[in-house]
């Protein structure tokens, strides 16, 4: 994360957690950083200088008044104004760490050389929780290159139970006991 993404994100964080308002300005923010990624283009016209300031924020007024929480529309002009539109991915993300961090919830990654199907997540997600003593929020990758096996990262710990990861490991101690 960036100083400023990691400083704007934690800001709003603690706004949101005094008001109350911490679950409905998470979603919105998801949902803005999902307007942002499908249109590029829109983030390099509201971060172009030669477009005037106030015709910016008109902008985003046209786009989001009445959809967003003020606080949030606020903060996304004050990202403007400050030439740090860029940093909302940075800020979003420091906003999720936040909340987790507050609500007891890990992120986890699970790769897999083929999709899991819906119990086995399930099954997998309820192990992690019990390791844990949080609530998982599980995402799925699939990479064949880890040909068989499941990998998982829980908050940067890493579980490697991949036909790859025993592969690399014995491979290791071989070149251990050679030299």
């Amino acid at each position: 994360m960036s100083a400023a993404g990691d400083l704007y994100g934690q800001s709003l964080y603690d706004l949101a957690a005094e008001e109350n308002l911490t679950d409905e300005i998470l979603g919105e923010m998801e949902a803005v950083k999902g307007i942002f990624k499908e249109n590029p283009d829109y983030i390099t016209l509201l971060s172009e200088p030669s477009v005037p300031k106030h015709e910016r924020l008109q902008l985003v007024d046209q786009a989001f008044a009445g959809s967003l929480q003020p606080y949030l529309l606020n903060f996304i002009k004050i990202l403007i104004e400050k030439g740090l539109l860029r940093e909302f991915s940075a800020c979003q993300k420091r906003f999720r760490k936040s909340y987790n961090e507050a609500h007891g919830i890990a992120d986890a990654v699970v790769t897999t050389a083929i999709a899991l199907d819906e119990k086995e997540l399930n099954l997998l997600k309820e192990k992690l929780e019990k390791i844990s003593g949080k609530k998982i929020l599980l995402k799925q990758k699939t990479d064949p290159s880890v040909l068989g096996g499941v990998r998982v990262d829980l908050e940067g710990q890493l579980f490697d139970g991949t036909v790859k990861g025993r592969l690399s490991e014995l491979r290791r101690r071989v070149d251990e006991t050679v030299i």
